[in-house]
């Protein structure tokens, strides 16, 4: 698989940083190439427009923004999808980026 591209949206963009950080530390250990990064829900679009995306996944504060992305992205290859709000609240990069993974297959 080529890199994989994976944007993490929550309300603000900040909460999900550390998350990125341990799924890119669980990313090289795995040796997958992954640009991961975080965003805001208000910026989420932008991104999503300029195409390039192979996950979107959602916070678990903003779980109920799914429907909207799942709309959004119709007709494209992108997943999206909910982080385990357990994964989530320990921040568990491994156990994101791996079942991530595994969806995608």
């Amino acid at each position: 698989m080529s890199k994989i591209n994976i944007m993490l949206v929550c309300s603000a963009g900040m909460s999900t940083s550390m998350l990125v950080t341990r799924m890119e530390k669980a990313a090289e250990s795995a040796e997958i190439e992954a640009n991961i990064f975080a965003v805001s829900a208000d910026e989420a679009d932008d991104h999503i427009d300029k195409g390039g995306l192979d996950v979107l996944l959602l916070g678990p504060q903003v779980k109920f923004m799914k429907d909207k992305f799942v709309k959004k992205t119709e007709g494209t290859s992108i997943l999206v999808d909910v982080i385990d709000m357990k994964d989530y609240g320990i921040m568990n990069g491994e156990k994101v980026l791996n079942d991530t993974m595994e969806k995608l297959k």
